[in-house]
């Protein structure tokens, strides 16, 4: 029996330093009410949705550091958002910097039920870029240096009426992130990413990171089954122009939804 749900792919434009979080989860929430409006019942949101890009810095001082992370969620400025999202009977995915209570530090997703309680968290495993202590690799993404890597592996859970698995970022370009939650019958992969359009280690590939990027969604898609939603800040962030290219994947690996921007 067929069985129906509406995701929308809400592409969120830069973040900048000085945007604080009551601003991002306002510009959040105007586009969990657009999602709803079109009918949407799961809107997806980037990754690290709620602050610019911080990965970029290399940064020494912990105490600045932690002020990227969240330390509950929802919190006194993101509850709105979830407030929201239970008061119009819509779903969401969130990426954000999560610090938990016992001093873990990850790059994480949750998936909210309509009703706006967490149903699922997933903390992202491949996390690319450097842990030196070398100021001079700052252009590079440092998340090795920021965030540990997630400790639960890929996973899934029954919600929107189906099976639904979350990735984050670098999380997409490996096969084997698709496999281990189509193993576990996936039928609905969301992903949150960030992804710059200039790649300094090999220049000669920016201009096929839009390609690429939908190259491994569409593949991990077509491979396992699964549709897959894939969302980005587009723009110009803190002077890093970023991809875009969010979309929505059918399990036959065709694009038929995609941001142009």
């Amino acid at each position: 029996m067929p069985r129906y749900v509406t995701v929308a792919a809400a592409q969120l434009g830069p973040v900048q330093r000085e945007h604080s979080r009551a601003d991002v989860v306002e510009r959040l929430i105007h586009l969990l009410r657009d999602a709803h409006s079109l009918g949407a019942e799961l809107v997806v949101f980037p990754e690290l949705a709620l602050t610019t890009f911080f990965p970029r810095w290399y940064m020494t001082d912990q105490a600045e550091i932690d002020l990227w992370f969240e330390r509950e969620m929802p919190g006194p400025e993101t509850k709105p958002l979830f407030d929201e999202a239970a008061r119009l009977c819509v779903g969401f995915v969130l990426g954000y910097a999560e610090l938990t209570e016992d001093g873990h530090h990850y790059n994480s997703a949750v998936l909210v039920d309509r009703d706006g309680r967490i149903a699922h968290r997933y903390r992202k495993v491949h996390l690319p870029g450097h842990d030196e202590h070398e100021p001079w690799r700052a252009f590079q993404h440092l998340e090795k240096r920021y965030f540990e890597p997630g400790p639960e592996g890929f996973t899934v859970t029954r919600a929107f009426g189906g099976i639904v698995g979350m990735l984050i970022c670098n999380d997409r370009r490996w096969p084997e992130s698709y496999r281990s939650l189509g193993l576990q019958g996936v039928e609905l992969v969301c992903i949150g990413y960030n992804t710059p359009v200039h790649n300094p280690p090999a220049p000669d590939h920016d201009r096929l990171g839009d390609f690429h990027n939908h190259l491994v969604m569409q593949s991990g898609a077509y491979q396992n089954g699964t549709w897959v939603v894939g969302v980005a800040k587009a723009g110009d962030e803190e002077g890093v122009p970023m991809i875009g290219g969010s979309c929505i994947i059918a399990p036959t690996g065709e694009k038929i939804g995609r941001a142009h921007v």
